[in-house]
């Protein structure tokens, strides 16, 4: 089929890329490089620099997509408490231009979204239904992202589904952006530099490998819509991540602590038991494996 990505130039995204081509599809880039690297690219696929804050309708007048792997974002929390409307320009703005860019093609958008940051608070794995409590301007952001897509398929009669992603990591991550605390650990264990863990380090996060993502975007393609986990159903606090990517790494490092940051949970941990059922979909991938290959 004919495939666009947006933020296809990024991590998750070029990943997806790579994915989408291996199985023959027709893939086509929509990034502006903003964090996108262009050595991510895979030279088989179209690639159109555009920002998703512009007007899209042309481009996909030309592209034709019959799906849009939607994952072009604002992806840090501390930019979104200190611009909120910058966010919201990119994650809610962004994504209706991308909704509406996609409509007279019949396109199905999977959407990149967020677990930990809708959520809140966790008191055991969260489930889909469960209160949304968002505690920084992003998952808001996020959250009113997926009410679009949901009332364009009650509205228009659209497939549009939104992943929650919990902490994705993997090779490519950059280890600037939000979420990319396993990319930042490994970066400076490599280059002998100190590590610094915000908070008291014992909060957790479910920390899932980005192949494994990549299979349930695919996973989602064709359905008939709706919300759904992405993540491994196990937390791991920080600390106990720092230890792991220190035992990859084979070196002696300690960590520094700081004050926590405004936004962040303090648990954070997802039920895919509806992803299982409804998508044929689970990680694979333990946390010691993909440690290594993002290490390698």
């Amino acid at each position: 089929m004919r495939a666009a990505v947006t933020g296809g130039a990024g991590f998750i995204g070029s990943h997806v890329v790579d994915a989408l081509l291996a199985r023959g599809d027709e893939v086509h880039v929509v990034d502006n490089f903003a964090t996108g690297r262009r050595e991510n690219l895979n030279g088989t696929a179209a690639v159109h620099e555009h920002d998703i804050r512009e007007p899209l309708d042309a481009l996909f007048d030309e592209i034709r997509p019959e799906v849009v792997v939607h994952l072009a974002a604002q992806a840090d929390v501390g930019t979104s408490v200190e611009r909120p409307l910058f966010d919201a320009e990119v994650n809610v703005l962004g994504t209706l231009n991308v909704l509406e860019a996609a409509r007279p093609h019949g396109a199905q958008l999977i959407f990149s979204s967020t677990g930990g940051a809708i959520y809140g608070e966790c008191e055991r794995p969260a489930r889909e239904d469960d209160e949304r409590r968002p505690l920084s301007p992003y998952g808001t952001a996020k959250l009113g992202a997926e009410e679009y897509l949901a009332t364009w398929n009650r509205l228009h009669g659209g497939r549009h589904v939104a992943l929650r992603f919990a902490n994705v990591y993997g090779p490519r991550q950059l280890s600037k952006l939000e979420g990319g605390v396993v990319a930042i650990f490994v970066d400076r264990l490599r280059a002998g530099e100190g590590v610094t863990i915000f908070g008291d380090g014992e909060q957790t996060r479910d920390y899932v490998y980005v192949g494994d993502v990549v299979e349930a975007v695919l996973a989602a393609v064709g359905h008939d819509g709706g919300v759904f986990n992405v993540g491994t159903g196990t937390e791991t606090s920080v600390n106990a991540l720092f230890e792991a990517c220190r035992e990859v790494a084979g070196v002696e490092a300690g960590a520094d602590h700081a004050p926590a940051r405004p936004g962040d949970v303090l648990r954070s941990v997802l039920d895919v038991s509806r992803t299982e059922r409804e998508l044929g979909w689970r990680s694979r991938t333990p946390l010691a494996e993909g440690l290594r290959l993002t290490w390698g």
